[in-house]
């Protein structure tokens, strides 16, 4: 299988597709100086945005990785999870607290996703 590079940068691609698995980088919030439930909110129109550009949607997310700067933001972040995710197809997730790459951010997120071969 030949991997297809989603927006490749010097650094890293956007996402990276090999057969029907798509892998996502990392999507982080715009706004550094947000709580909890805006950077949520940003980060996961990202992983729509993404998912949309390679003709997929938040159904076809089958794993995510949250990685959250304090854990006393769980609740907050999962506020607006929920608001967010499809019922009938929630993807595994798991929820880590860490330190994250710049100041202020409170939340990244690395999704996998499912798209049928095109």
């Amino acid at each position: 299988m030949t991997a297809t590079h989603h927006r490749p940068g010097p650094r890293m691609s956007e996402a990276v597709r090999v057969g029907e698995i798509v892998f996502l980088a990392g999507q982080i919030p715009e706004d550094l100086a947000a709580g909890i439930k805006v950077q949520t909110r940003q980060v996961l129109d990202a992983i729509d945005k993404v998912m949309a550009d390679l003709g997929g949607s938040k159904s076809d997310v089958v794993s995510v990785q949250v990685w959250l700067a304090d854990m006393a933001d769980f609740q907050g972040m999962n506020a607006v999870w929920d608001a967010w995710v499809d019922p009938g197809t929630p993807p595994a997730r798991a929820t880590c607290g860490v330190a994250l790459a710049r100041p202020g951010m409170r939340v990244e997120m690395v999704a996998v996703a499912s798209l049928a071969e095109r």
